[in-house]
């Protein structure tokens, strides 16, 4: 009974909040609207408003953008009653043909565009699309009538809010274009939102951790704008920053940076590397060379990217150009032994291999016309997976790279060298890591590299090393570990040129989060009646006797255990997510309203227990096109669609509109009720439900026809519940036990909270 959320699939109108729909103007404008347009042209779509709700809300569990749009005089012009409009707009957005929309299959949208849909559905489909071209796919839309004539609201789902609402201004400028045959630079527009994904939104390697979490249904909540990412909540939260985790000391870090003594550490510990030192000249490094034997590697010892590393070094002069080469990219200068075999990395998440790359060496071929440089340019970097953009595994090669100089000069060529046709020059030795080899690692290997790791102290590491071939042990052949890496990038694990993608996103959740580890704390999240917050109160009162340090956001205030934080009403989006990247927090009870589901959507993606007393009407949401008592069940079911199936819904049973909430319910149904003559009630036990009933004063347990007595609601606890208001407190009291009840607390502790519930909290905390 979940609402659709359906990105694979591609955007669709059906259904909703909104009971006038688009399908229906479609079939109206096939019947006989008119096949032309105005003689001039149509006004600009006005975009009122944007509004971007960061949690569940009443279109879907992810993030979105809700945008009010008023389309004005088309609001008499469909699709097809604009000459050219189909065919401008297919062949600037010919993806278009991978929308399903409502028909369901590929090809549905244009059917629809065909046969005559609005400008507000045109908007959102343009808006997915140009999100989709400009490296953010996403396949979630949805365009509803408002109520007042020719203003919709379209919704189009989105990772980023800066880029979602740059994609509906984008769209209403291209869709307008279409419209009144104005030229459009598509190409422009989807340059410009492709930046702002590149800098805005997650990396790839953060983002396959984020997936991968995602898959296992482990919340997360971006801490930065950059790669900081909180998995889980409160007391069970894990973080990485890119691929790196909050299991990675700063200790090992900084060991994995200095070359030198990572070689002698692991060294000490048996593990085979190069011999070699750092140098302060290149004179010295001449010097090390003969020390050592050539041939010879010069490298930086804390350069990254393979920048500065030359290999194979036999002679003096080469030896000097490759120290200034060095020397550029890093602080120190480190001489090696050159081990022969081919270069691999090898990744390590929590003491195992779990990807594996080698190396490709990079040679042009020459045409008898063409210089270096321009075979470079031509064959090299066209290359897609190159480029200087975070999600492209391989860099650019640059003609100005020392390294690449002094390469070329070992060849008896420049960049402005001509090679006659058939004849090859090798253009890059390290850094290409493209060819997974995963399979092929030997036991002796992955042990020699996982040790590695340990003895530096790094949970996740890039392993580089030296080999003729992965397959057979290290030490016989030759080979040696030349670097270990912390934070190494993922990209190229999932995009080799050759052989599979590893889930190396998987391994690193995993690795955070054994199987069975949800990362989430118990949330209880309530849509109260308006007038207290005496339930939410009570439920982290119980939690908090329950040995769980409770995080409480509610009208009454924001609280941290029985300190408080904020005196001020705290029911919004801000203060719920401010409580669950606490590590101190074990739970959460967090209040929402109808206007904040609207306004901000829920602060998490699901919940354990999920709490409804009453159905609120729809007063104070006509800004928000809410003006009917019949539009309000389906913005209170978000707060019943978000409950976990191994979670508890509890309903007020008194409230026919209520109770048929549980329908939408993924987990169980705990329902309360002050009238022990409720039929629902009654069929509920008969079904050996769960429920809290009140007879008289007294609370009663009931599981089926078992029944417990609580307590007794005496005229002295009501007057110490009763302090916000006179009014009936009796069904937030048997929420509160229902919700306690529902996460485990046993009868003796809610007894208990119900008793000491008077007790004062801590005064405000001073900011």
């Amino acid at each position: 009974m979940r609402r659709i959320d359906p990105d694979e699939l591609g955007s669709f109108s059906g259904g909703g909040l909104y009971p006038r729909t688009l399908h229906v103007q479609a079939d109206t404008a096939e019947a006989g609207a008119a096949q032309a347009s105005p003689r001039t042209p149509f006004a600009d779509i006005v975009i009122r408003r944007m509004t971007y709700l960061g949690g569940p809300g009443i279109w879907t569990y992810r993030p979105v953008i809700e945008a009010i749009v008023d389309i004005g005089a088309l609001e008499d012009y469909p699709s097809n009653t604009l000459p050219g409009f189909y065919d401008r707009l297919t062949a600037w957005l010919p993806g278009l043909i991978e929308h399903r929309c409502s028909v369901g299959r590929r090809g549905g949208f244009l059917m629809r565009l065909r046969d005559g849909t609005w400008p507000g559905h045109i908007l959102e489909h343009v808006a997915l699309e140009l999100q989709t071209q400009a490296g953010m796919k996403t396949g979630f839309g949805k365009a509803r009538m408002t109520g007042e004539p020719g203003v919709y609201k379209v919704v189009i789902r989105t990772r980023d809010k800066a880029v979602g609402m740059q994609a509906i201004t984008s769209a209403r400028d291209l869709v307008m274009a279409a419209i009144n045959d104005r030229p459009f630079d598509v190409a422009a527009t989807v340059a410009r939102l492709t930046e702002m994904v590149d800098r805005r939104c997650l990396g790839p390697s953060t983002a396959s951790i984020v997936d991968a979490a995602a898959e296992r249904g482990i919340p997360f909540i971006r801490l930065n704008e950059g790669n900081l990412v909180q998995l889980g909540q409160g007391s069970a939260q894990r973080r990485i920053w890119t691929a790196e985790t909050d299991r990675t000391s700063a200790i090992a870090e900084g060991i994995s940076r200095d070359k030198d003594l990572t070689k002698q550490l692991i060294a000490a510990a048996g593990v085979p590397v190069p011999e070699g030192r750092v140098v302060e000249s290149a004179e010295d490094a001449w010097d090390a060379a003969g020390d050592i034997g050539l041939p010879v590697v010069v490298k930086p010892t804390d350069g990254n990217h393979a920048r500065g590393v030359s290999l194979n070094l036999g002679t003096r002069e080469e030896v000097m150009h490759a120290f200034a080469a060095a020397e550029a990219e890093g602080s120190e200068v480190l001489v090696e032994r050159c081990i022969p075999g081919q270069e691999h990395r090898l990744l390590v998440v929590g003491n195992k291999v779990v990807a594996a790359m080698r190396g490709e060496i990079i040679q042009v071929k020459g045409d008898g016309r063409s210089s270096i440089g321009a075979l470079i340019n031509t064959h090299i970097n066209t290359d897609p997976r190159r480029g200087e953009e975070e999600h492209l595994p391989l860099e650019t090669l640059r003609h100005d790279d020392p390294v690449l100089l002094l390469l070329l000069g070992r060849q008896g060529l420049t960049t402005d060298s001509v090679l006659p046709v058939g004849a090859s020059a090798v253009v890059q030795r390290t850094g290409n890591m493209s060819i997974d080899v995963t399979t092929q690692v030997h036991p002796d290997v992955a042990e020699q590299v996982t040790l590695a790791a340990r003895v530096v102290g790094l949970d996740i590491a890039g392993i580089d090393l030296v080999v003729e071939d992965i397959g057979q042990p290290l030490a016989p052949q030759g080979g040696a570990i030349v670097e270990v890496n912390a934070g190494p990038g993922l990209l190229m694990h999932l995009k080799p040129a050759v052989g599979r993608a590893q889930p190396v996103g998987e391994a690193i959740v995993e690795h955070l989060f054994p199987p069975g580890n949800s990362g989430r704390i118990p949330i209880v999240g309530l849509i109260n009646d308006g007038q207290s917050s005496l339930a939410a109160r009570l439920v982290a009162t119980v939690f908090q006797l329950h040995g769980w340090q409770t995080a409480l956001a509610c009208r009454d205030g924001l609280f941290l255990g029985r300190r408080q934080l904020s005196p001020h009403g705290s029911i919004g989006f801000e203060a719920g997510q401010s409580m669950l990247i606490n590590r101190t927090v074990q739970a959460a009870v967090l209040e929402t309203s109808p206007r904040h589901i609207l306004t901000e959507g829920l602060p998490y993606d699901r919940c354990q227990i999920g709490v409804v007393l009453g159905m609120p009407g729809p007063q104070g949401l006509s800004d928000l096109y809410v003006t009917e008592a019949e539009q309000m069940p389906g913005i209170l079911r978000t707060q019943i669609d978000v409950v976990l199936p191994d979670g508890a819904a509890v309903l007020n049973a008194d409230d026919p509109e209520v109770l048929a909430l549980g329908d939408y319910c993924d987990g169980e149904v705990l329902l309360v009720s002050c009238n022990p003559d409720n039929a629902a009630l009654a069929a509920h036990r008969a079904a050996q439900g769960r429920a809290v009933l009140a007879r008289g004063t007294e609370v009663l347990l009931i599981e089926g026809a078992n029944e417990l007595a609580l307590t007794q609601l005496s005229p002295q606890v009501l007057s110490a519940l009763t302090a916000d208001g006179p009014h009936d407190v009796r069904p937030q009291v048997l929420a509160a036990v229902a919700a306690a009840w529902a996460a485990g607390v046993g009868p003796d502790l809610i007894r208990a909270g119900l008793l000491h519930f008077d007790e004062p909290r801590d005064t405000p905390a001073v900011h």
